[in-house]
This record gives structure tokens, C-alpha cells and sequence, in this order.
């Protein structure tokens, strides 16, 4: 079994984001092979983004630290910590309102 400290991970990689020129920093915590989810944290410094991008299929992004938005092409959601929402099936993209970190949760094909 694996045993993850989510909040000192947080504070590494917004560390690690605010020292990358690009803002974001991520690591994949559980979910490889062996596993049917795969479960990857996201810093980001507030005002970095990541661009529009296709849908993982089915997935949550749970927001641990900060507050983001996800925006697609029929709305956009905010979310704050503590928020847990369902990625929409579509092409969509992911903005830090301030520095934040957020858990994304993909089920993975067998």
C-alpha cells in the first residue's frame, strides 16, 4: 500500500512551480501499470495555466491548496480547496487563480 503525504507534497512542488520558468510543477503519486487509477498532483503558480488540452476520459480534479478554474468551450467552473468536480469530457484547460495544487484522478483503460 502506498502512503502519500498530500500536503507536504503540495508544498514540494509549489516550490518546485515557483522555481520552474513555466509555473507548474506535477508528480504522479499512485497509478502505473499495476493500478486502474492514476492519481498526479498539480502545482501551479497563480496565473499559469495549462493550455487547452483533450479530455483524459473519465476523471475528478479534487483542488488540495489556492483556488483554479477550469474552462471548456460550453462554461467554465471555479474552484477553491476542498472542491472536487468532474473533468468534463471535452477539450478543455486548467488556470490558477493564485498559487495552487490540485489532485487529478484518471481512470486508466485495462
Amino acid at each position: 500500500m502506498t502512503d502519500v503525504n498530500l500536503t507536504e507534497l503540495t508544498a514540494e512542488l509549489l516550490d518546485e512551480a515557483r522555481a520552474a520558468k513555466s509555473g507548474r510543477a506535477a508528480q504522479t503519486v499512485r497509478g502505473h501499470t499495476e493500478h486502474r487509477l492514476r492519481h498526479t498532483v498539480i502545482a501551479l503558480t497563480g496565473g499559469s495555466e495549462l493550455a487547452d488540452h483533450e479530455s483524459p476520459g473519465e476523471a475528478t480534479l479534487q483542488v488540495l491548496s489556492g483556488s483554479v478554474r477550469i474552462t471548456a468551450p460550453d462554461g467554465e467552473w471555479s474552484g477553491a480547496a476542498g472542491a472536487l468536480v468532474d473533468i468534463p469530457p471535452v477539450r478543455h484547460g486548467l488556470i490558477a487563480d493564485e498559487d495552487s495544487a490540485v489532485l487529478l484522478t484518471v481512470a486508466l483503460s485495462e
